[in-house]
C-alpha cells in the first residue's frame, strides 16, 4: 500500500508542476524521466500554489490528530481546499499565468446504454476474452485496497461480498454508459482521509456528484487542478506508514526484506510485480522453514523436571549419558534427509564432547517430538534410518510426547514395535527418568527391555 501511494503521489506532480502532457507509465523512473525531460515546461505558479495548499492539508490532520474534538478540521479541509482554490483562480484569474484549471464541464449525467448492448458473434469473443482480463484484474486490485483499508481499522471484509459488489456495481453502471471501476485506491484514501466510515458515504458521494453534474458544474470551470493533485497527495502521504517498517526491522528483519520488496517492485515496476515478489519470498521462507526446521539440544533447569533449549537458558544442565534432541517442526519428506544428518551431526559432537570430557559414554539419545504436528512415510523412513544409525553404536533411542496423528502413523508403519512401547514416553522428564534408572541399575552399560518395563510399570 505503501508504494501504491508513492507511485499515486509521484503521478500528482503532473498536476503540481503544471505539466500538461505526462507519462502514463506507474513506475517511478518513467515518472521521472517525463517530469525532468520537462523541466522548461514547470510553472512555478502552480509549484508554489500546490505546495501552499499540501501544506495546509496536512496542517489540518496534524491538528485533528493531536486534538480529536476538532476532526472537522481534516474532514473538511479538502472541500476548504478546492472552495478556496476555485475563488483564487476566479480572483486572480491565475489561469492565464500558468495555473491549469478544470475548464467547461459538460452538464447532466451519462444517458442510458442498455439498448445498445450487442450479442453478436463479431464481438463476443473479444467480449469475453477483454471482461475476463479486466475483471480479474479489478477484483485483484479492489480487494488489496479493501484489505489494506481494513487493517488500519481491524474490520474484516468478505472477500465473496466484495466479489458480488464489484459485479453488481459494474452491472448497473454499464447500464449508463459507466466505466468499469473497483475500489480505487486514491478516491478510497481521501474518504479515508475525511473520515468515513461506512458504505453510505459512498451513497453520499454519488448523489452529491449527481447533484454536481447536473447543476453544479459551471462553479467548477475555475477549480485549479493543483488543488485536487495536492488533496491526494496529502491523503496518500498518510497511507505511507514508514514506523511500521521501522518496527519490522527491529522484530524481524526478513519481514522487513518482505515489506521492502513490496515496496520496490511497487515503485519500480507495478502493483503485480510488487505482490509477487511479496508472496514469492514468503513462501520461500515457509518453504526453508519446513525443509531447515530447527532442532535444540535440550537441558534440564536445575531443581525442576522441565527441560529447555540449552542456547535459550545457559544455566541448564546436561544429563550424564543422555542426549536430548527436540526437533521443532513436522517431519517431511521435503525435511527427513536434513533430519537425519542433524541428528548424527549432534550424536557425533556429543561424543565428542564426552571423549574429550572423560565422562559416562553416551547412552540414550531422546527425541522431543512435542512440536511434530504430522508425520509423512519419509520421516518414519528417517525415524528408522536414525536407529539403525544409533543401534549400530550401542545408543538406545527414545520418543518423547508424540502427537496423536504421529502415534497413528508410527503405530500402522510397525515403528513402535520396531523400537518397542517401553521406549514411548509422554514427557521428557519421564523419559529421562527412565534412562537415568537404566543408567543406575543395570549392570551392563545397554539397557535391558524387561528391566525398563519394571520401571514404566512402577511409575
Amino acid at each position: 500500500m505503501g508504494g501504491a501511494a508513492t507511485v499515486v503521489s509521484l503521478q500528482q506532480l503532473k498536476g503540481i508542476l503544471g505539466l500538461s502532457h505526462f507519462t502514463h507509465a506507474t513506475d517511478v523512473i518513467a515518472v521521472m524521466r517525463s517530469i525532468f525531460s520537462q523541466t522548461h515546461k514547470w510553472r512555478w505558479e502552480s509549484a508554489v500554489l500546490g505546495c501552499c495548499f499540501l501544506f495546509y492539508l496536512l496542517l489540518a490532520r496534524y491538528i485533528s490528530k493531536k486534538r480529536p474534538n476538532l476532526f472537522w478540521i481534516s474532514a473538511t479541509a479538502p472541500l476548504t481546499s478546492v472552495i478556496l482554490g476555485t475563488l483564487l483562480v476566479y480572483l486572480t484569474r491565475a489561469e492565464k499565468h500558468g495555473v491549469q484549471v478544470i475548464g467547461q464541464l459538460k452538464k447532466g449525467i451519462n444517458p442510458p446504454s442498455i439498448m445498445d448492448l450487442e450479442f453478436d458473434s463479431r464481438y463476443l469473443t473479444t467480449v469475453i476474452k477483454t471482461g475476463i482480463v479486466t475483471g480479474i484484474i479489478s477484483l485483484a486490485e479492489g480487494i488489496a485496497v479493501g484489505r489494506s483499508f481494513a487493517m488500519f481499522k481491524n474490520y474484516h471484509i468478505d472477500g465473496n461480498k466484495e466479489m458480488i459488489a464489484f459485479g453488481m456495481m459494474n452491472i448497473v453502471g454499464s447500464f449508463t454508459s459507466s466505466y468499469l471501476t473497483t475500489g480505487p485506491f486514491s478516491r478510497s484514501a481521501v474518504n479515508f482521509n475525511a473520515g468515513c466510515k461506512t458504505a453510505v458515504s459512498n451513497i453520499v458521494m454519488a448523489l452529491a456528484v449527481m447533484i454536481t453534474l447536473l447543476f453544479l458544474t459551471p462553479l467548477f470551470h475555475h477549480t485549479p487542478l493543483v488543488v485536487l493533485s495536492s488533496i491526494i497527495i496529502a491523503a496518500m502521504l498518510g497511507l505511507i506508514d514508514y514506523e511500521a517498517a521501522i518496527h519490522l526491522w527491529q522484530v524481524d528483519k526478513f519481514d522487513f526484506v518482505v515489506c521492502m520488496s513490496a515496496y520496490l517492485g511497487v515503485v519500480f515496476a507495478d502493483i503485480e510485480i510488487g505482490l509477487i515478489l511479496a508472496v514469492g519470498l514468503s513462501v520461500l521462507r515457509v518453504l526453508l522453514f519446513v525443509a531447515r526446521p530447527r532442532t535444540f539440544v535440550l537441558g534440564n533447569i536445575p531443581e525442576t523436571r522441565i527441560y529447555r533449549s540449552v542456547d535459550q537458558y545457559p544455566n541448564t544442565n546436561n544429563v550424564p549419558g543422555i542426549l536430548i534432541l527436540e526437533i521443532n517442526a513436522p517431519i517431511y519428506f521435503a525435511n527427513a534427509s536434513y533430519l537425519r544428518e542433524r541428528i548424527c551431526r549432534w550424536i557425533d559432537d556429543e561424543e565428542d564432547k564426552i571423549k574429550l570430557s572423560g565422562k559416562t559414554s553416551l547412552q540414550y539419545v531422546i527425541l522431543d517430538m512435542s512440536a511434530v504436528g504430522n508425520i509423512d512415510t519419509s520421516g518414519i523412513s528417517m525415524l528408522e534410518e536414525v536407529k539403525k544409525i544409533i543401534d549400530r553404536r550401542g545408543i538406545k533411542l527414545a520418543l518423547a510426547n508424540p502427537g496423536g496423528e504421529v502415534m497413528k502413523k508410527l503405530n500402522k508403519s510397525k515403528f513402535i514395535e520396531t523400537i518397542g512401547q517401553e521406549w514411548i514416553f509422554l514427557t521428557v522428564g519421564e523419559a529421562v527418568g527412565a534412562c537415568n534408572y537404566m543408567l543406575h541399575t543395570c549392570k551392563t552399560n545397554l539397557a535391558s527391555s524387561d528391566e525398563l518395563k519394571k520401571y514404566s510399570s512402577s511409575v
